[in-house]
């Protein structure tokens, strides 16, 4: 997964979004163990645990204890945005940087950020599993001869 170029994503962030994903495409409401995310994700564990206890300090995810414990997801995934999740994690912080507030772009540079801040405000967690699971099923290979 290509991190966004337009906006400054942190790989925190982008690690964010795919553990909540990844929790939202897990069937049933069994908690999933860090381990598994981690390896399916790609992402360090280490960095993982401290990813995942901030989107459960933020009300996102929440843990069950002991051998069959692990995290899943504290609403429906259709009440969970990335806009959330990205402000989240990044502490409110989605835009650009801006280099001079009064420069001959900064109305430009405003309507991307209104644009962007549209698509991922809009786009939930259910969405985007809804469109994983279309493309996953159009590419099933057929070994039939």
């Amino acid at each position: 997964m290509a991190v966004n170029t337009l906006m400054n994503v942190s790989v925190k962030c982008e690690y964010a979004l795919r553990a909540v994903l990844d929790l939202t495409l897990m069937p049933g409401d069994q908690p999933t163990r860090i381990a598994d995310i981690a390896a399916r994700q790609k992402i360090p564990q280490k960095f993982l645990e401290t990813i995942l206890a901030e989107l459960k300090k933020n009300g996102f995810l929440e843990s069950r204890r002991g051998a069959e414990g692990g995290y899943m997801l504290a609403r429906p995934s259709e009440t969970i945005t990335v806009g959330q999740v990205l402000r989240s994690v990044e502490g409110g912080r989605t835009g650009r940087a801006t280099l001079d507030s009064a420069g001959p772009l900064e109305e430009f540079w405003g309507k991307v950020d209104t644009a962007v801040s549209g698509v991922i405000d809009k786009t939930t967690f259910a969405e985007l599993a809804r469109q994983w699971r279309e493309k996953q099923a159009r590419y099933v290979p057929n070994w039939e001869i």
